[in-house]
């Protein structure tokens, strides 16, 4: 029986109360015991309550169920009351595991059960601070510094300590502040900035960032501002192996560097989720790839793993940058010189083969080739393969949506089935890339997977992944192991 206008308002508005009633609780988890939640890797930290009900009503594009804010909301409460240690904590897969494996306990008992290594330690946390430099302050490096003040917490983990630029006018550290605070894209800062012109800082939302100015890499003392050890940035581009970024570790209080670009000669490059893990204390200098090889990389080895790739080729239909000119002007590239803000622009990815660096087994199976669009943000990954093993597209949907919630690549790989999406639906998504399951097509061996990215703030976030393993500051992170029906979805 359907409800009526009356019943659908008092439904309504009862679940406004609930998600309400989160926040506070959200608030202290985080102030008090270090704990970040979210739902399905979507931070709940500092949301409205109209931002939660959607996080909750988004889960069903996930798992194919909304979220229940009667659920979630008790388990919350019941988090709380446990003075719990440092922790990334999911509530939608933690809700799902305790439907499915409760077995008969109550709420406290299965969560004191399955966080057991960090109940009662209330705020604990064995992390260490590592000091954060960016340099170069550019597209990049504002929504790393975003993300960084986001991530800042009770000043634990990563902390960003400085911006390096160099000087643009008498009135750069404004010109700075301001586009730290405003995005055209990425909309408003959330939170308050203050400037310091004496001292050459800015302070968002109480981390205080000093502001350097410098030409030269090799030439600064960081440890006269406090800083010791640090992690250098570099979100310049202009250089990109070895000999070039190892100017940063001639400056006093600089330990290693990542380079926001693709990385040339024998530099790592890292895609998070794919080859972090073969990060090690002496790699001093590494590289985060690029945005679109961060992108295709955890899709291509799902897809691998499962059915088995033979070749293929990558088409990217990528916003443009400004690399590219906004009219008609000279240009050392091949067609860049030719406006962007006009033109679709045929032009060369290394994407593809640069796969092979984090993915071994791809190597020499993939061609690439890139259009530039006149879009400012969000691009789109056409990936045509040739498979090992038939299939069809229900089946690879079905696989790539339970790779997106139960495996290890769930924070690089989205899903999403809507009729209706269209790029600018996908700025400021979190994950690598999100496969388009209803752009699929499958002919039997013959597989083209669609897969959108946000080339800026997604592939910021896999920079501040690779950022927290070289610092080795990630938070233990519950469930820490799927359910067995989560795990039966993608077995391979």
């Amino acid at each position: 029986m359907s409800q009526t206008s009356d019943s659908c308002l008092d439904t309504w508005m009862g679940r406004e109360a609930l998600a309400e009633a989160m926040i506070p609780v959200i608030g202290r988890l985080y102030r008090e015991n270090n704990v970040v939640t979210s739902i399905h890797g979507r931070s709940l930290i500092n949301k409205s309550t109209m931002n939660i009900l959607k996080a909750h009503r988004f889960a069903r594009r996930m798992s194919k169920d909304e979220l229940l804010l009667e659920e979630t909301a008790p388990l919350l409460n019941t988090l709380a009351e446990l003075e719990l240690g440092a922790a990334a904590i999911d509530i939608a897969r933690l809700n799902q595991k305790f439907k499915e494996e409760g077995n008969g306990a109550t709420l406290e008992e299965f969560l004191r059960s399955e966080l057991a290594d960090i109940v009662g330690k209330r705020g604990a946390d064995d992390r260490t601070s590592t000091d954060v430099v960016l340099y170069g302050f550019g597209r990049i490096g504002r929504l790393l510094a975003r993300l960084l003040i986001e991530k800042a917490g009770g000043g634990h983990g990563l902390r960003l300590r400085a911006i390096v630029v160099r000087r643009g006018s008498d009135n750069d550290l404004l010109k700075r502040a301001s586009l730290l605070r405003r995005d055209s894209v990425h909309g408003s800062f959330e939170g308050t900035i203050r400037v310091d012109e004496e001292a050459n800082t800015i302070t968002a939302n109480g981390v205080r960032i000093q502001v350097i100015y410098s030409n030269d890499p090799a030439s600064i003392d960081y440890t006269a501002y406090g800083i010791k050890d640090a992690l250098v940035v570099d979100n310049t581009g202009r250089w990109r192996d070895a000999e070039g970024l190892s100017q940063h570790l001639q400056s006093k209080g600089v330990a290693r560097v990542l380079l926001t670009a693709p990385g040339k000669g024998e530099l790592k490059n890292i895609v998070h989720g794919i080859n972090h893990g073969t990060i090690e204390d002496t790699d001093k200098i590494v590289s985060a790839a690029s945005c679109t090889t961060n992108a295709i990389t955890p899709v291509l080895k799902a897809l691998n793993d499962k059915f088995g790739v033979v070749h293929g080729h990558v088409e990217t239909v990528h916003s443009f940058t400004n690399d590219q000119n906004l009219i008609d002007n000279f240009h050392k590239g091949d067609r860049r010189g030719r406006s962007a803000a006009l033109n679709m622009v045929i032009t060369e990815t290394g994407a593809a083969k640069a796969v092979a660096k984090a993915l071994p087994e791809l190597l020499g199976k993939l061609t690439g080739s890139s259009i530039r669009v006149p879009t400012p943000d969000v691009s789109l990954a056409i990936l045509n393969l040739s498979l090992e093993n038939g299939t069809t597209k229900d089946e690879v949907n079905n696989y790539l949506r339970g790779m997106s919630l139960h495996s290890d690549l769930r924070k690089q790989i989205d899903y999403i089935d809507s009729p209706e999406v269209v790029s600018t639906d996908f700025v400021g998504s979190r994950r690598a890339g999100i496969v388009d399951g209803l752009a699929t097509v499958s002919t039997g061996k013959n597989l083209v997977v669609y897969v959108w990215y946000d080339n800026e703030f997604g592939y910021s976030c896999q920079v501040i992944r690779v950022m927290e393993e070289m610092a080795g500051v990630n938070p233990p992170a519950y469930p820490a192991k799927e359910s067995a029906k989560a795990l039966a979805a993608i077995a391979v």
